[in-house]
């Protein structure tokens, strides 16, 4: 089975926050939480989908700024990025999907100049924690009770990038293994 990687678009948003609750459902975000950070595309956001044949199967989606203008014409670095969300419905769970959607955020970090990605990880999500680590991310911090209501803290995460641009890839997506569910 495939999937391809697709900017996250507002018909998408049912499904999305189907599948948000399905995976999270003591600290979903709703709908409208999802609406409003649709409408910050392009000025921070970044947003995905993971389509396999018409059905949503994951989704990601990173703040990010943009360059900012600087003196003398240049483009300043935006400095860091933060996965705010990713997700991947149980059934497809080793399929790739998760990797594909994290590269995808990390080379959209690079090509918008930052030079850091951060991310938070639900401290009782081993699968999610690998999946990073395997990502180059690593520990450098905890957030008590940061998740909420339960109250499970947060383990935040930083990868450094590089001055070259990750390469992401829109080609679909299969074999390999990855995380499910993981609320950054």
């Amino acid at each position: 089975m495939t999937a391809v990687l697709r900017p996250m678009m507002p018909a998408d948003l049912p499904a999305v926050t189907a599948l948000e609750h399905d995976l999270f459902p003591e600290d979903a975000w709703s709908q409208e939480m999802f609406a409003s950070e649709l409408a910050s595309i392009p000025a921070g956001r970044y947003y995905l989908v993971a389509d396999d044949a018409g059905q949503l199967v994951g989704y990601a989606g990173l703040l990010a700024p943009p360059p900012q203008p600087a003196r003398g014409g240049r483009l300043e670095p935006a400095g860091q990025a933060d996965v705010l969300t990713m997700a991947v419905a149980t059934a497809h769970w080793g399929r790739g999907i998760g990797s594909a959607l994290l590269t995808a955020l990390v080379a959209e970090a690079a090509d918008r100049g930052c030079t850091e990605v951060f991310l938070e990880v639900r401290s009782d999500n081993p699968r999610a924690q690998r999946l990073y680590r395997k990502h180059g991310f690593g520990a450098v911090g905890l957030r008590r009770g940061y998740y909420q209501p339960s109250g499970t803290d947060a383990i935040v995460m930083r990868r450094p990038i590089g001055r070259a641009p990750v390469s992401s890839s829109t080609a679909p997506v299969a074999g390999g293994s990855i995380s499910g569910g993981s609320r950054p």
